[in-house]
């Protein structure tokens, strides 16, 4: 079972008189890469809310979004009366004639008139939070788990259909290296001169073995099973050894295409390097 790195978690929750939302977002990257926005009240938590994010969802490009929705209907700023009169005063000792509305405007301006009510993250709020986010990043999981499947379903198609072509070649094997060995037969009777037979074999073993192509499919059609075996363990983090496993598929594949020297067996190559192609894709957005 795999998992996909790309998920959408949101979760909710009202608390007195907030509603408390978290919403989070993942996106393929080879580390964990966590943007947050968060209120300036909960900053002080964000250490925590990282440590939290990186132990349950491992790697990926993720956005944190902490919204608080006040449901009193309240100003969040208060006027300091006592500030504002003194500075009035002030004023009027400046300029006698002046309108009261032109004070008023004037010294609602200057520093320390309006006052900005902070409220501190009290311990009840706080496991609110932790909830919340618990449920987020549950319901993320959940998504990363149900687009693993599709992607596995994917992979498993590409993977036969690479098989089938390895199998062609294989069944193709024998008589490539007949008609191989028939061409340099037919030059060579072409020349009309007398060949020693003996050395004729011994000199055509030595030019078939850089045409052999046994080690490749063997090693390939190990790296196919190892690729299954991979997608059938139920683990995480498995997205960077499936990366690796297609490198070395990539490598035999490419190998018996240049010393397969038939045209039959390249064109079957060709098809195994678009499925290969598209399992790297498939593979890179594996958590």
């Amino acid at each position: 079972m795999i998992l996909s790195m790309t998920g959408f978690g949101k979760a909710s929750k009202n608390l007195n008189t907030k509603n408390i939302s978290i919403e989070l977002r993942a996106l393929n990257s080879k580390n964990m890469d966590l943007k947050t926005r968060i209120p300036s009240a909960y900053r002080e938590k964000e250490m925590f809310i990282r440590k939290f994010l990186s132990r349950h969802l491992k790697r990926g490009k993720i956005d944190l979004t902490i919204n608080i929705e006040d449901l009193e209907e309240k100003p969040h700023n208060t006027i300091n009366s006592k500030i504002l009169t003194a500075y009035i005063e002030q004023l009027k000792m400046i300029q006698p004639d002046a309108d009261e509305t032109q004070l008023l405007v004037a010294a609602l301006r200057l520093p320390d008139v309006l006052k900005t009510e902070t409220n501190d993250l009290d311990e009840t709020e706080w496991q609110t939070i932790q909830d919340i986010l618990s449920q987020a990043a549950s319901q993320l999981t959940q998504y990363r788990r149900d687009e693993g499947a599709s992607l596995e379903t994917d992979l498993k198609r590409r993977l036969k259909n690479i098989k089938k072509g390895l199998d062609y070649i294989s069944s193709m094997d024998g008589d490539r290296l007949i008609r191989v060995k028939n061409r340099l037969k037919e030059a060579l009777d072409q020349l009309h001169q007398d060949i020693d037979n003996n050395r004729f074999e011994q000199e055509m073993i030595y030019y078939l073995e850089k045409f052999d192509i046994n080690e490749e499919k063997v090693r390939l059609k190990n790296h196919l099973a190892y690729f299954e075996q991979e997608l059938a363990i139920d683990t995480d983090l498995k997205g960077k050894k499936l990366g690796f496993i297609t490198q070395e598929m990539g490598r035999e594949i490419n190998t018996i295409g240049s010393k397969a020297n038939d045209s039959l067996i390249q064109k079957e190559v060709v098809k195994m390097k678009d499925e290969l192609e598209k399992i790297k894709e498939q593979v890179l957005n594996v958590l």
